[in-house]
């Protein structure tokens, strides 16, 4: 053999892993869009659980662009029109505003959402079994549940009377959760005041406004921006010695009094296979939304000794956890 042809011959077997590496198919890319901030995020693991139970793992099958709000709604606009731009295959909605913003939008890229709402009321799909158009996704039991965490509070505390709702006035929540809690006060004989949070800077004011209207217990409406501030939430009521009550298991575990809601990592969890079994050629109309049914009480007796309050025993036996 002449030694051009060995030479030839030689290059062009080094060059067909290169060749093979161009003619294979680029992986797809995800979109996560929150109304939240990054960093620790306990959900986000449930997400990817879910994906990894489809086939999918990030990195190695697929690319997820990450895109938070940091509890400004008013950026999802924005951040959905840069997925759009990147091309993505799928968006995961995972909070309600970013879910609501999405459908907005109006694009034809499937959106796999979580919402803490009913998805039919905030306009997300027209039924729940056969959702229509490029929707799906999974729902908590949080706004539903949100008269119940006003009931279980006064159980608690059956001398109270002066209660206060903390809702965030920008929240595709609050309207629902402001009319359930409002009806399940008056049905109760409780005075209730709605109070509006929409930035970390609001909560402060908040907590001297309950200190000036004597309030004797706070119910967190379900807003991602409070899950954003749940340690700090759980910090002001305790140093203004107000008993409080929210929908997720962390609020208790941070200090404060109590939580009642349903389980978020399952909806992610849900989201996750979801958006898996999209990028496996299914379709959002044929994957009916999911409700996580599951509901925990929590109660954490060390704040309630802090408090100086004593939660009366039959109470205590019927939570799902007890913190003391």
């Amino acid at each position: 053999m002449k030694r051009r042809e060995f030479i030839t011959i030689v290059g062009g077997a080094a060059a067909w892993p290169l060749a093979a590496r161009a003619q294979q198919p680029a992986m797809p890319v995800v979109g996560f869009l929150n109304s939240a901030s990054p960093g620790p995020y306990p959900p986000l693991s449930a997400f990817l659980k879910g994906l990894n139970e489809r086939g999918f793992v990030e990195g190695r099958d697929l690319v997820i662009e990450y895109r938070w709000a940091e509890g400004h709604y008013e950026r999802l606009p924005a951040l959905i029109g840069d997925l759009v731009q990147r091309k993505v295959s799928v968006i995961a909605a995972t909070s309600t505003p970013a879910a609501v913003a999405a459908k907005a939008a109006n694009i034809t890229i499937p959106i796999v959402f979580t919402t803490s709402g009913d998805p039919i009321q905030l306009g997300l799909v027209s039924s729940l079994s056969k959702p229509s158009g490029n929707l799906t996704g999974a729902t908590q039991l949080n706004v539903e549940v949100s008269a119940k965490r006003l009931e279980l509070m006064h159980e608690a505390l059956p001398t109270a009377t002066n209660f206060a709702l903390l809702v965030n006035p920008d929240g595709p929540n609050t309207k629902p959760e402001s009319r359930d809690n409002s009806a399940a006060a008056a049905a109760l004989g409780l005075t209730l005041h709605v109070l509006h949070a929409s930035s970390e800077q609001d909560l402060a004011t908040v907590f001297e406004t309950l200190t000036q209207l004597k309030i004797e217990a706070l119910v967190i409406g379900s807003d991602p921006l409070f899950s954003r501030y749940m340690e700090e939430i759980a910090r002001l009521a305790l140093h203004y010695r107000v008993p409080a009550i929210y929908q997720y298991s962390e609020f208790a575990a941070a200090g404060g009094l109590m939580s009642f809601g349903g389980d978020a990592a399952e909806s992610y969890h849900v989201a996750g296979v979801y958006v898996g079994r999209i990028l496996n050629g299914e379709k959002p109309a044929d994957l009916p939304v999911q409700q996580v049914i599951k509901v925990e009480w929590i109660i954490n007796l060390k704040t309630a000794k802090a408090l100086g309050l004593t939660v009366p025993p039959q109470i205590v036996a019927r939570a799902d956890e007890v913190i003391e």
